[in-house]
């Protein structure tokens, strides 16, 4: 059995682990595609990725050092997308577990950690960035060593081995000072000396675990995983164990192993090595692949479950139809069910009048999906995102997380204010330098729609990231939304001159020029109640005009709202239109005279 590691870059969102494995890859001299040149994260294949720079999606890697082949896999830093991280962590024997030098361990760093603790991995700390001007690396060493003993590590897990990184600039080593760094290459030679080889036993029965799913225009459905035991080959005979335990033989189409970032075909693979299959055509995540004559299944991988949960329905709106490529019901609830195959912390419910109850991690999972979605083509309406509760021997349960936030201390009260009415409860606060770091345990409930309130409040300069915590009793009493909205009163054209006269109501969505509808959202009130407003009016043109006639007229700049900024604004009576070339905002029911009469009834 040839020398193989398999090792998981673990660390918080933006703490350089896709350029650290960028920087490997290119020390390696692994053969990179045409598409990549000096400036390109490789890691980040996916446009979205490339524009957020977060890693969505886990990827894997193969390089060769000295003779050792290395594994490695990319793992998603944004707790929302948990899901993928879970199942990932399985085919590593160790991480890399990467804190930045100025930041020290954020809170997702603390829910990988967490998992790969779990797991019993060994870890490898890699203090990065020590290249930032503001860099500390004693202070993120220490509070690193904090996070393992706050997680239980035990006194052998607490002995881990330390190197410093730029990664930016392709260099490491085992002291902090970057001027005796020359290259990459100590965390190889860490990775092949901490990081133990795989234990299994290739002539035991064959057993793989499924831990990804991708789709070929040529071989169908692809399987990943990692070879926990046994030997398997190309066109051979296995068995599929599915996660209810059934068994089904097929025959592999295709066997592949990885070289750099590229699948390439093999004949044969060994337990311990992280392979991908062609050939079984209805497998998911978590599944066995087995030994036609003694077949023995895996664990079953275990995925926490999603929290919020939103409503898709087909577009019904007068635009509807115009600019989306693919509208229907049949076709949305395709593409839906077919993220299921690779998405395992995402839930598909069907609902009456062409809808779908899709449940995820978190907000950012959701508007992700959505995301991704529309730039495909499709096009349709998004409900306001719903926590989902639970009832246990009659208590109503709601999910609660723990939001960590960091803000200037000038900034504090506003953030304590605001958190406290939507029901969050303040566990810990320090201050630094002039920075608070703040700690609440707050129903994911109370979060739904205070992010943009957060940034506007501490003037874009706070940072706040919240992991689950856990089901609580529900305690009620919940902050309503202040504002409501201001909509289009007819069909047609904004004009800047019906814009003008609307703006002292509040915060307009859109400048002139731009196509609205009855019932559309074109701003947000500044009082509580919705109002109907008239932005497609025109001036009356007269062959009369004074000196100085609109000169002192001023149209303020719009707040245009993307796709989160609408999932966050929406009431319970409003949608999100999406199409692949605009997200607008609009009333369920269209009609004013409708809408009232509808809420009479419902008060009877």
């Amino acid at each position: 059995m040839k020398s193989i590691r398999n090792v998981a870059i673990i660390a918080h969102v933006d703490h350089g682990k896709t350029t650290l494995v960028d920087a490997l890859l290119r020390q390696s001299k692994t053969k990179l595609g045409k598409e990549f040149d000096a400036t390109t994260l490789i890691m980040d294949s996916n446009d979205l990725e490339r524009e957020r720079g977060i890693t969505i999606f886990s990827k894997n890697a193969s390089v060769n050092w000295q003779g050792t082949k290395i594994n490695i896999i990319d793992t998603p830093g944004h707790a929302d997308f948990g899901g993928e991280v879970e199942r990932v962590l399985t085919m590593a024997d160790g991480c890399l577990l990467l804190v930045d030098a100025k930041e020290g361990p954020m809170p997702q760093t603390r829910f990988v950690l967490k998992q790969a603790l779990k797991m019993k991995l060994k870890i490898i700390v890699v203090i990065n960035k020590i290249d930032k001007a503001d860099a500390r690396h004693n202070h993120a060493l220490n509070k690193t060593f904090d996070l393992f003993v706050e997680l239980g590590a035990d006194d052998k897990t607490l002995d881990f081995p330390v190197l410093y990184a730029a990664a930016r600039e392709g260099k490491a080593g085992l002291g902090p000072d970057l001027n005796e760094m020359t290259d990459i290459s100590p965390i190889f030679e860490a990775i092949i000396k901490y990081v133990p080889a795989p234990t299994c036993d290739p002539d035991l029965p064959l057993q793989l675990l499924v831990t990804t799913i991708s789709g070929d225009t040529f071989r169908g459905r692809i399987a990943t995983g990692r070879i926990f035991n046994g030997t398997i080959r190309a066109s051979q005979e296995v068995v599929h164990i599915n996660r209810e335990g059934s068994s089904q033989k097929c025959r592999l189409m295709a066997l592949m192993t990885f070289e750099g970032l590229e699948r390439k075909d093999a004949t044969e693979a060994t337990a311990g090595d992280i392979v991908a299959l062609a050939g079984i055509p209805d497998i998911t995540i978590g599944e066995t692949i087995a030994d036609p004559t003694t077949p023995i299944a895996l664990p079953v991988l275990a995925i926490e479950e999603p929290t919020v949960k939103i409503a898709i329905r087909i577009n019904d709106s007068p635009f509807a139809g115009k600019e989306g490529q693919y509208t229907t019901s049949r076709q949305i609830r395709e593409r839906l069910y077919k993220e299921l195959e690779t998405d395992m912390a995402l839930r598909v419910e069907d609902a009456p009048n062409s809808n779908w109850i899709v449940s995820g991690r978190g907000e950012l999972h959701l508007a992700i999906l959505i995301e991704r979605l529309r730039r495909e083509g499709y096009e349709f309406q998004v409900s306001q995102p719903q926590v989902i509760t639970k009832e246990v021997k009659g208590e109503l349960l709601t999910p609660f997380e723990f939001a960590f936030i960091e803000v200037p201390e000038a900034h504090t009260g506003v953030v304590i204010q605001k958190l406290g009415i939507r029901r969050g409860q303040l566990k810990e606060m320090k201050v630094e330098n002039g920075i608070a770091y703040l700690e609440f345990i707050i129903p994911t409930k109370g979060l739904l729609g205070y992010r943009t309130e957060f940034l506007t409040d501490t003037r874009g300069l706070g940072i706040m990231n919240t992991i689950f915590h856990q089901y609580q009793p529900d305690p009620g009493n919940w902050h309503e939304r202040e504002q409501g909205s201001l909509v289009a009163y007819e069909n047609g054209t904004t004009n800047l001159y019906g814009l003008l006269n609307v703006q002292d109501r509040g915060v307009l969505f859109l400048g002139s020029g731009v196509e609205v509808y009855k019932g559309q959202v074109v701003g947000q009130n500044s009082r509580a109640d919705d109002i109907r407003v008239n932005v497609c009016k025109a001036k009356q043109l007269s062959n009369m005009r004074s000196k100085g006639d609109g000169s002192a007229e001023h149209f303020n700049t719009p707040h245009v709202m993307d796709l989160e900024d609408a999932l966050e604004y929406i009431g319970d009576d409003e949608l999100v239109e999406v199409t692949p070339k605009s997200v607008r905002i609009r009333k369920i029911v269209l009609d004013e005279s409708e809408a009232k009469r509808i809420e009479s009834l419902s008060r009877r």
